[in-house]
């Protein structure tokens, strides 16, 4: 058996070095410190997995390179400068270490809102730097009795949590996502009202970076928080509208932010620099010795698992050949991932149970087709956390049950999925179906028939089934300046319908709370497909 060689990218910590080169199987190459054009051009080629950082992008020169990579590492958690849809059609197999960093990340939350409460960064510089001892420059306040709201209550966030309850904090927990016992549990206080978050004196956030979470505290939520709130972030640039930080830092609104990420990085220009009450730190959080440690030793033993083809511990993609699936299912596996993630954008709240029900030949394939819809469904709250080769372990250990039902074709169609989620505000079932070669169409939502192409941004609009309400609709759209590409309506016996509206633009919070001001509005939902 020839040599598998893993090449390093970027700088680890020796002990994962340790383990690659003290496996007899393993050629390791550590290219940490050659120019990335050498590493790209030279190197790569050679790799049968590659253990990357944030120093190295998987762009598409790296992938050009990689004649017979069957992996990529990367040792940490994000994954943004990986380009996973590119791995997978290659059939390279994107994993990350997403609990190595874990404590580092909580401790830095913890010092960010220290400093942030006791300005203890300005007072250090005031005595070092200047040489001014003025006690009477420096009060603070306490974190005792102070209320603390965290939005997202995973790994990170629920340790937040039980270390702020140690500092005597009233703790309060957003995450829709989530069994809400997973809080209460622990003595924190659970709420799915977005504003008693914005209530807070202080407010942390812990979230994926998606679609969902990218801009979720702007300016309108700022203006809804308390004068002289906390704002922290030691998760992800992007998740605080920055232009909107700025504006409530300047004016006094937000007393202090500690910031750990930006937008954009390296953010030594950054406007919030200039400003006197930010903390801020060049994305630490998983810069503790014990952390790099951690990180460097589960990569390195992942990378040695994928290299063998033993395991491929937390891969995000599903590395799978065109020519190895039946030509009329491929369509089937994207229409159902859709019709998933269209059923957790417009739920949005935590999920008991997922089932998928298949009707024609794509039953021999359900176990695939419920891995999709898992997928789908998981990826709005998780982001990257879930993918195809974890999804239903992902869902385990969130308490849904994953179920699957093959029912007997009486539709006159030739396939059809089903998606029934229950949740814990009522349940919501989807079906679609493919007609000829290509075209995906979702055909029922609750029990209304339609013909619906699952793309764009959709608004839907659940009403009482009486004249003039379509016209309210167009109204409104028309004064935000956002026109109708497509409407698609359909009807019940209950004198009830549900209007698929897809529209080019922005639909925002204003749009969806005039639509819901209307008379006969029973639901309104946006969502992205």
């Amino acid at each position: 058996m020839s040599k598998i060689t893993i090449v390093v990218c970027d700088h680890i910590h020796q002990t994962g070095l340790d383990i690659l080169a003290n496996d007899a199987d393993i050629n390791l190459i550590n290219a940490a410190d050659e120019p990335k054009d050498k590493l790209i051009s030279d190197i790569i080629p050679l790799a049968d997995v590659a253990i990357t950082r944030s120093s190295t992008d998987v762009d598409q020169a790296f992938l050009d390179s990689a004649k017979k990579i069957k992996a990529v590492v990367r040792a940490g958690v994000g994954v943004d400068n990986v380009d996973i849809d590119g791995c997978s059609k290659k059939g390279i197999v994107v994993m990350n270490v997403p609990t190595a960093n874990t404590i580092a990340a909580v401790e830095l939350t913890m010092a960010h809102m220290l400093s942030c409460v006791r300005q203890f960064p300005y007072a250090h510089n005031n005595l070092k730097q200047d040489r001014v001892w003025r006690r009477q420059d420096w009060y603070g306040t306490e974190l005792k009795d102070k209320k603390l709201g965290i939005i997202g209550f995973g790994n990170i966030g629920s340790r937040v949590g039980k270390r702020a309850k140690a500092f005597e904090m009233e703790v309060i927990a957003y995450d829709p996502y989530i069994d809400p016992r997973k809080a209460t549990d622990c003595d924190i206080a659970y709420t799915t009202n977005f504003d008693d978050i914005l209530a807070c004196d202080i407010i942390t956030i812990h979230t994926p970076k998606t679609e969902e979470t990218i801009g979720m505290i702007g300016k309108d939520e700022i203006a809804k928080m308390r004068d002289g709130v906390v704002l922290i972030n030691c998760a992800r640039g992007g998740l605080y509208d920055e232009e909107a930080l700025l504006e409530g830092l300047t004016s006094g609104k937000i007393h202090m932010a500690g910031i750990d990420v930006f937008n954009k990085e390296p953010a030594t220009s950054h406007p919030l620099l200039e400003l006197d009450n930010v903390t801020v730190t060049p994305h630490l959080g998983a810069n503790t010795k014990e952390s790099q440690r951690n990180i460097a030793i589960q990569a390195a033993e992942n990378a040695i698992q994928a290299g063998k083809n033993i395991a491929y511990p937390n891969a995000l993609n599903l590395p799978i050949k065109e020519s190895e699936l039946p030509d009329f299912l491929r369509p089937y596996l994207e229409l159902t991932q859709k019709m998933g993630n269209l059923s957790a954008q417009a739920t949005r709240c935590n999920i008991k149970s997922i089932k998928v029900v298949t009707q024609g030949d794509v039953s021999d394939y359900i176990d695939s087709l419920t891995t999709f819809a898992t997928v789908g469904i998981l990826t709005e709250s998780l982001g990257s956390a879930v993918n195809y080769v974890n999804a239903e372990f992902v869902a385990q250990e969130r308490d849904i049950k994953i179920l699957k039902e093959k029912d007997v074709n009486r539709t006159g169609l030739n396939n059809k999925v089903t998606i029934k989620l229950v949740t814990e505000n009522g349940n919501f079932t989807i079906s679609g179906t493919v007609f000829g070669d290509e075209a995906q169409r979702i055909i029922n939502i609750d029990g209304y028939e339609l013909d619906l192409e699952p793309k764009g941004s959709l608004i839907l609009f659940r009403n009482t089934d009486v004249p003039g309400v379509i016209g309210s609709v167009g109204t409104i759209l028309a004064n935000n300046n956002l026109n109708i590409s497509d409407f698609r309506l359909g009807r019940d016996k209950n004198s009830q319908a549900l209007a698929v509206v897809k529209v080019d633009g922005e639909v925002n919070k204003k749009v969806l709370n005039e639509l819901s001001a209307l008379e006969d509005c029973l639901s309104v939902t946006h969502v992205t497909i």
